[in-house]
């Protein structure tokens, strides 16, 4: 999942920094949680594509790129955007 979003997101906003850390230990008995992790990610990513964006349509535009992922278990996203 990792490799997945990492590839969704670079095709999609060309990100001048990208960092996907898999957090889903810390979240072990809360819902979405599945033994071998990879459903809760903290993603920090700067790119020139969310320059004119307001916070929640930068969000939504991260969200956007991954349904494929989220209908395939990835369950909450931890989201550190800003523009390079």
């Amino acid at each position: 999942m990792k490799t997945r979003i990492t590839t969704a997101l670079t095709l999609a906003f060309n990100p001048s920094e990208l960092i996907v850390i898999d957090d889903s230990e810390s979240h072990r008995g809360h819902g979405g949680f599945r033994e071998g992790g990879e459903t809760h990610f903290n993603v920090k990513i700067r790119s020139s594509k969310f320059a004119n964006m307001t916070r929640v349509a930068a969000h939504r535009a991260v969200m956007s790129q991954l349904k494929t992922e989220f209908n395939d278990g990835l369950h909450a996203l931890s989201l550190d955007l800003g523009a390079s």
